[in-house]
């Protein structure tokens, strides 16, 4: 695939402190690339560099293979985290302002606005005020706002956050299909549940780091060990006397076993104390977020014991 946005040893510092730190990576047509991690790991500081809104300390930010100090604000589009609409205007208008930013033909944003509005649930809002819809309904709206150019590259800085599950499902639906005509989607996000099922590849960062970087299902197979989880009355001092466990966690009483890697599960469940008190029992495999915990911590204790 072409690569449409490119990234190479990216940094940026505040106040002398590195926000984001030697970071490099590709979005290719047509490919949902996540960046993850948790608040404060330099996401929104990678993007807004990306969109020229900052300028990196180092590094470059390539189009179509052309260095640039930002993408051309016709061939790309934004979904800040920060959600912001002018409240008195009309949704319509408030669409086709930003279409007219974009130097975007007025006659198809007038079309376009009104096909994406009934696929969103917004038919028969174009005239309403953005200070009477809901939250998400206002969501819905940027994230129209964002598209109605049709961009060649989408970036999206938090698109779930206070979305309720059914406009979750739609927003995923619709990147998904934006997705499969050809746009080149960078996403930023730290619910890593939905990343999971709706990305590509992914580049995992923690203060402004790389931790890891692939393709999903490459990295899942890489780092992705079994849990297994315990309903029951056990204390931790009998827990870890079970071989092949790297880490438990314990709230009331529920216990979640994390295990080592490569570990054959039937000879494992063989190896668990008669005493235990099982009243349930699952396994399953680490999900992204266990994964990015296990490898934070590891890289924490590393530079700890330095």
């Amino acid at each position: 695939m072409t690569v449409v946005l490119e990234v190479k040893g990216l940094g940026k510092c505040f106040k002398q402190d590195p926000i984001v730190d030697n970071l490099s990576f590709q979005v290719k047509k047509g490919e949902i690339m996540a960046i993850l991690g948790p608040n404060g790991a330099g996401k929104s500081t990678t993007i807004r560099s990306v969109l020229g809104i900052f300028y990196p300390d180092e590094g470059e930010v390539l189009y179509h293979g052309k260095r640039v100090q930002k993408v051309p604000p016709q061939q790309i589009g934004y979904l800040p985290e920060e959600r912001g609409l002018y409240k008195n205007m009309k949704v319509i208008d408030v669409i086709l302002y930003f279409a007219d930013l974009r130097d975007y033909p007025i006659h198809k944003a007038k079309k376009r606005a009104m096909l994406l509005l009934k696929r969103f649930g917004l038919e028969g809002k174009e005239k309403a005020k953005m200070e009477e819809l809901s939250k998400g309904m206002g969501q819905k709206v940027q994230f129209i706002a964002s598209i109605i150019h049709e961009p060649e590259i989408l970036i999206l800085d938090e698109p779930f956050s206070g979305l309720d599950p059914v406009s979750q499902e739609l927003f995923q639906r619709e990147i998904k299909e934006l997705a499969a005509q050809g746009t080149a989607i960078l996403l930023s996000s730290h619910q890593m549940n939905l990343i999971e099922t709706l990305g590509d590849r992914l580049l995992l960062i923690h203060k402004g780091k790389e931790v890891v970087t692939g393709n999903i299902q490459d990295v899942k197979a890489q780092f992705s060990n079994y849990k297994c989880t315990i309903r029951g009355k056990n204390t931790c001092s009998q827990l870890k006397e079970i071989p092949m466990v790297e880490r438990i966690e314990q709230e009331n009483d529920t216990s979640i076993l994390y295990l080592a890697k490569d570990i054959d599960v039937a000879s494992w469940l063989k190896t668990l104390p008669n005493q235990l008190d099982i009243q349930g029992l699952s396994l399953d495999r680490n999900s992204l977020h266990d994964i990015f915990v296990s490898i934070a911590s590891d890289r924490k204790d590393k530079a700890y014991e330095k």
